[in-house]
């Protein structure tokens, strides 16, 4: 029986294995809907805001490795998929983005809706095309869906009003996509110059991130032979924190005097599977390795003394093989060890923070006194209370900004737990649509969406769509009526906050009128409890922590312009009438 292009799509995707198509239904893919409709082995889940359904479908993506799917219709409902999409492009997910167009007749003619697709998706995507005849097909669906997964990211395919709905030829054949790139190794050559510039370090740090993913022994073998302190890139954090006592957390913004340090008094660093992008945080002067995957990720953020290219298990197995046959030992476990125990010390002193009766210490009342006199809760105990109430296979999806910033040094990645977010995009309002991405994926595990009250706002009617579809998803917000980040990289500059305040509704009533469960909780003794509730509840479940505005995240290592633009700032804010010159 001959199929239209919608039927042959459908049905593709799910011998795939896609199991959900995300989106907003529009007139321009009723053909490509209908068939969804019919197909048994799809479930369409439809959003209430299309880049809602890219977030998710990036989610599934990151957190499978796996084919997601989204659609939205012409115009307007293509142009709402931009943000999402681009999350997913910066985090290598692989992603199909189908979108509908005006009818063929009708495009070039400024039609109602119409927007030029190819033009509009052309940076976001590694593939994108406009299938105009049904003759193109399967291969342009073929080329979309290789291209996204060979490269981990995003395809777009248009689909013309009038198209959808043709009769494919008899002779087309069914599409056969390509499984996923085997991994490549580097030459003897470069092997032996990497072993060659570790054997002449002293210290060498290793700077781990998320295209390790599946290098765990190996690391850790690796780092035994070197002596090597391992510093986490945040996406490394979910796969490589778990009792791995040569990690100290994170560098950068968010990180900790100890990671600072190993960068800083190595004479080598070694680049694996990261593209960190904070040059800032990488020291000059030092010899720089480099292991990717991806060569054009060579050298982007320094300049590197040794490349190698390729996949992170199979070209570490390698090295290390080679490292043990040249006899390479290092006499730093001592340095190893002294900077492990300065990161246990700054992070006893960060749980201090975290404790519900913290504020009623000596040292709390005095604390409070500067940055927390209405006594709320301070957001390092959200996170170590999430460690405490969740399982070790929970899924946990934070905000960009303040919301990332507490789970990324107070939430330990137990187990088989996971933590995704906006982190190459740096884009608001993800934590929602991720959530629901990741429990759709994964029904039977716990799904937390650690949500900023600014980023939430964004997407609220996203709320809805937990209760349509029965997702249980557990949704944190950070009710500090700040966009905090923000208001944090003012005043590190000197600058009084402006603009950084948020008139918020009751995120709890919110939430019920939305038909969650919800609950607001303003006292730290109250707050384990209540996820605790949360998270074992078979329904989707809101709390709202009203948390401390004024909670400072001080950086790892503060800069004394730093320290004059925080008291700058404070002064400005505190005396605004009065004019302090630099």
């Amino acid at each position: 029986m001959a199929m239209t292009v919608g039927e042959m799509m459908v049905k593709a995707l799910a011998e795939h294995g896609v199991s959900k198509v995300w989106g907003v239904v529009g007139d321009a893919l009723n053909p490509i809907t209908d068939a969804i409709r019919r197909e048994d082995r799809i479930d369409w889940i439809g959003v209430r805001h299309e880049e809602a359904g890219a977030f998710a479908a990036s989610a599934q993506a990151q957190l499978t490795g796996e084919l997601g799917v989204v659609m939205g219709t012409v115009g307007p409902g293509a142009i709402h998929l931009l943000n999402g999409l681009y999350d997913a492009q910066k985090s290598h997910a692989p992603v199909l983005a189908i979108v509908g167009q005006v009818p063929q007749a009708s495009i070039g003619t400024n039609f109602f809706q119409e927007v030029n697709n190819d033009r509009l998706f052309d940076d976001v995507s590694v593939f994108t095309a406009t299938v105009t005849t049904a003759e193109q097909m399967p291969y342009l669906f073929e080329q979309a869906v290789n291209a996204a997964i060979a490269q981990s990211g995003v395809a777009v395919l248009s689909i013309p009003a009038d198209v959808g709905g043709l009769t494919l030829p008899k002779e087309a054949t069914t599409p056969r996509f390509a499984p996923k790139p085997a991994g490549s190794t580097p030459s003897a050559d470069r092997i032996g110059e990497a072993v060659n510039a570790l054997q002449s370090a002293e210290k060498v740090s290793l700077l781990v991130g998320r295209g390790a993913q599946n290098s765990r022994e190996e690391l850790l073998e690796l780092a035994e032979i070197l002596d090597s302190p391992m510093v986490l890139t945040l996406k490394g954090k979910e796969f490589l924190e778990d009792e791995n006592p040569w990690q100290l957390g994170q560098s950068g913004l968010i990180g900790n005097p100890a990671a600072i340090k190993a960068m800083e008094e190595s004479d080598t660093i070694f680049m694996i599977g990261t593209d960190f992008p904070y040059r800032e945080w990488i020291p000059s002067g030092k010899q720089m390795i480099q292991l990717d995957i991806n060569a054009s990720h060579i050298g982007r953020r320094a300049q590197i003394d040794v490349a190698l290219v390729g996949d992170a298990t199979e070209s570490l197995r390698l090295l290390i093989g080679a490292l043990r046959s040249a006899g390479v030992e290092k006499d730093a476990k001592d340095w190893a060890e002294g900077l492990r125990k300065r990161y246990e010390r700054w992070l006893d002193r960060q749980k201090k923070l975290a404790n519900p009766h913290f504020d009623e210490t000596l040292l709390g009342k005095l604390r409070s006194l500067g940055d927390n006199p209405s006594k709320r809760i301070r957001p390092e105990g959200v996170a170590t209370a999430l460690d405490e109430v969740c399982a070790d296979d929970a899924i946990f999806t934070s905000d960009t900004g303040m919301s990332t910033v507490w789970p990324s040094r107070l939430l330990p990645m137990r187990g088989t737990r996971r933590l995704i977010g906006s982190y190459n995009l740096g884009s608001m309002a993800n934590a929602l649509p991720m959530a629901l991405g990741a429990q759709a994926e994964y029904p039977d595990r716990q799904v937390v969406a650690m949500a900023g009250d600014g980023g939430l706002m964004m997407l609220a009617g996203d709320l809805r769509t937990a209760v349509t579809y029965d997702l249980p998803i557990t949704v944190v917000v950070f009710n500090n009526t700040k966009l905090g980040m923000v208001k944090l990289e003012m005043e590190q500059v000197g600058l009084p906050e402006y603009g950084t305040d948020l008139d918020n509704p009751d995120f709890a009533e919110l939430g019920r009128a939305m038909g969650l469960e919800a609950v607001q909780v303003s006292e730290p003794e109250e707050l384990a409890e209540a996820l605790r509730t949360a998270v074992h509840s078979p329904k989707p479940y809101l709390v709202e922590v009203l948390t401390n505005p004024d909670e400072v995240s001080v950086p790892g290592e503060i800069e004394p312009s730093q320290v004059y633009g925080f008291a700058r700032a404070k002064a400005l804010e505190l005396l605004p009438d009065v004019n302090f010159r630099k």
